[in-house]
């Protein structure tokens, strides 16, 4: 395989360990952080001590605080920014000499969508509206059952890259065919990053739901497999809704795959919120879901979930569509309804459909 060169914007625990996992295959990899200590960190000891401690970056792995650098010049342009900045750091490659002239191939890992002055927007959909008009159509976005900690450990993972420029998303497969990685390819763009998004709302209402379990009468692990099953008709449901155009999508590791680790992993961001809203209490601190949004930082991760269960209700409410978990958690993060009536509701009056 031709060893190429990667620039990754964002070096949060997703876009480190890709990183990693693309320069154990031979690639050159270069990380563009905002922080100088992720920087440092890297640079000096090969790790990213913020957001991916405990895990040694292998030496082709570089970082910078230059975005410029990291974008110029690269076969390929990865872009792993949340979603809460994702057009303001967009915005800033613009004029990089290789993007300006479409030279470089440009895929995105960031969960979720973007709030636009006409209603939310999926991330490809956003970051084609910056880049120049070359690129419409010819982004590729990549997604998976995927943690951020297994894939910097070299656990076999599978991931897909979905574009509607078919050339585009084999070019992205096989920059991923290293060890580590099984990859695959997709044209059903608009379905695989609904997957991607609406999952971690589902897996905050799994982890609150899971926090309860063990102490309960009514609550065990039929009932979680019966909030997965019925979390993924919600998905395919929004899916279709926006324009999804192949089934399958939700029955492959796009879907129902990366829908079960981010619900069942230790290392899930999401599902730990929904923990922490049952035995932490987490949501005093908050208003509204308004107020957790502006806030988030107050949490000490990112569970992107909340963000995207905003989006999703407005989207449901636009388009008329009917989702009973995603409504129950907008409800619960804006303070409408109490975790434990919100899940009786739910689950033991015939709430959700599986």
């Amino acid at each position: 395989m031709d060893s190429k060169t990667v620039g990754i914007i964002g070096a949060g625990a997703w876009g480190t360990g890709f990183a990693a996992a693309l320069a154990r295959g031979g690639h050159t990899v270069q990380l563009w952080a905002f922080e100088p200590d992720v920087v440092d960190a890297i640079q000096t000891r090969h790790e990213n001590s913020r957001y991916l401690p405990g895990f040694t970056l292998p030496p082709n792995v570089t970082a910078t605080e230059d975005i410029a650098a990291v974008t110029a010049g690269k076969d390929f342009v990865v872009i792993a920014t949340p979603s809460l900045f994702l057009s303001s750091t967009v915005k800033k490659i613009t004029t990089v000499p290789d993007i300006a002239d479409g030279r470089t191939c440009i895929a995105a890992l960031t969960k979720g969508f973007v709030a636009s002055a006409d209603g939310p927007k999926l991330v490809l959909e956003t970051v084609e509206n910056i880049l120049p008009g070359i690129y419409k159509g010819n982004t590729v976005y990549i997604s998976g059952p995927s943690h951020a900690e297994e894939v910097a450990m070299g656990k076999l993972t599978g991931l897909i890259a979905a574009s509607e420029n078919p050339k585009n998303s084999i070019r992205f497969r096989e920059l991923m065919r290293v060890p580590g990685l099984m990859a695959y390819a997709s044209f059903d763009v608009v379905g695989v990053q609904i997957c991607a998004a609406a999952k971690n709302v589902i897996a905050i209402m799994y982890g609150a739901l899971d926090a309860v379990t063990d102490n309960s009468a009514v609550f065990g692990d039929d009932t979680e497999s019966l909030m997965l099953a019925a979390g993924l008709n919600e998905i395919q449901m929004l899916g279709f809704a926006m324009g999804a155009t192949h089934a399958e999508t939700f029955t492959s590791i796009a879907g129902v795959g990366d829908l079960d680790v981010t619900c069942k992993s230790r290392f899930g961001r999401n599902r730990r919120f929904g923990q922490d809203i049952i035995n932490k209490n987490i949501l005093a601190q908050f208003t509204d879901i308004d107020d957790i949004i502006t806030h988030i930082d107050r949490i000490g991760y990112l569970p992107e979930g909340v963000v995207a269960c905003k989006f999703i209700h407005e989207i449901a409410e636009s388009k008329k569509i009917k989702l009973t978990i995603c409504d129950g958690l907008y409800r619960l993060l804006n303070k409408e309804v109490e975790a434990d009536e919100l899940l009786d509701s739910l689950l033991t009056l015939g709430g959700t459909r599986a």
